[in-house]
């Protein structure tokens, strides 16, 4: 990707690195964010702060102007990609010192469903706001999500659906869910182009994500609920 190559992040104090980190997750360069995020920890910053303030405040600026419609899918992938380069760097490090994620979440295509761009976006868009993302792929069946759960255990199952013929096998699993006894055992989000508020509910689901963006914003509140703690200001 072409950027301008007079920008010496190294000579940037920490301050400007960080608004440069910035700019460059919303351009989606994914070199100059895994530079920055190496020459930070350099410098003495912990990861957990490299995470907070310079990755995950990165992915948040390119999370509102989605929500906003002001960046659409392409550039929101290249943003996440961009993050990724960095959350390489820093997820060692992490497991290392044993920084706990926000939440752990299972995220999946349902059955007879391949579609899998909204699933991988809202994945990134996830863990670039600090959780533990688990994505099993697509044509994910119920006995699948079932073994998922029990090894993870996450705070968070997804499902997506893209079809309107593999809508309905979201509720096969919720349904499944209630029979062993699990469905409290965590929140489950549904999203998908032809899924709204109405249909989650009917199936039993705790929310409809209508996006990634709001799939981060539902899944920090609900998660925060379900441990008891106070709701985030934002």
């Amino acid at each position: 990707m072409d950027q301008d190559n007079s920008i010496d992040l190294k000579a940037l104090n920490d301050a400007e690195l960080v608004e440069q980190m910035f700019d460059d997750m919303y351009d989606g360069y994914a070199n100059e964010i895994a530079e920055g995020t190496s020459i930070l920890l350099e410098r003495g910053w912990s990861a957990s702060e490299v995470l907070t303030d310079a990755l995950v405040g990165g992915m948040d600026i390119v999370g509102v102007d989605f929500r906003d419609g002001i960046l659409f899918v392409p550039e929101v992938l290249r943003s996440a990609n961009a993050m990724k380069s960095g959350m390489e760097i820093l997820r060692p490090i992490l497991s290392e010192t044993g920084v706990e994620p926000l939440g752990k979440m299972v995220v999946g295509t349902v059955k007879g469903d391949i579609h899998d761009i909204g699933k991988n976006l809202a994945g990134m868009m996830m863990e670039g706001a600090g959780f533990e993302v688990v994505d099993l792929g697509i044509n994910v069946d119920v006995d699948t999500f079932l073994a998922a759960l029990e090894e993870h255990k996450p705070d968070i199952l997804g499902m997506s659906a893209l079809l309107t013929t593999t809508m309905p096998y979201m509720k096969v699993v919720i349904d499944t869910l209630k029979e062993k006894g699990l469905r409290d055992n965590c929140v489950v989000l549904v999203g998908g182009a032809p899924l709204n508020e109405a249909f989650a509910e009917s199936i039993g689901a705790d929310a409809y994500c209508r996006d990634a963006g709001t799939a981060v914003n539902i899944a920090k509140t609900l998660t925060n609920q379900r441990r008891g703690l106070a709701q985030p200001s934002a």
